[in-house]
């Protein structure tokens, strides 16, 4: 079975990466979520928390000190997902052509070249 590629039409002109800091309540933990102009994301939570064992132990005892479950979601964390949706909203909007204003007297004003 293979990953469906997700394909993204908005294209960001005005910057090349973009990143948030946030509390993370899956880790508690402050971590920053990076976007890429071509739309990939990075999490410093995913990395420390996924690929450190240390760091994945200390998770455990953080949860029994807390007395809930601490785990990294991984790239697919609501989240990031949040983050990423709300960038791809405020692009289409830039995208959008905006509308001239309309004259309200419904009378055409003809134009003069004056030079």
């Amino acid at each position: 079975m293979g990953v469906k590629k997700e394909r993204l039409d908005i294209h960001m002109v005005d910057w090349q990466v973009t990143a948030t800091t946030i509390h993370c309540n899956a880790v508690d933990d402050e971590v920053t979520i990076m976007v890429d102009k071509d739309w990939s994301v990075k999490c410093t939570g995913v990395r420390k928390y996924t690929e450190s064992r240390e760091e994945q132990i200390k998770l455990v005892r953080k949860s029994l000190q807390l007395r809930r479950a601490l785990e990294c979601e991984g790239v697919q964390c609501t989240r990031i997902l949040e983050y990423k949706q709300k960038l791809r909203d405020e692009e289409a909007l830039k995208m959008r052509p905006t509308p001239c204003p309309a004259d309200t007297s419904g009378e055409i004003e003809p134009s003069t070249d004056e030079q």
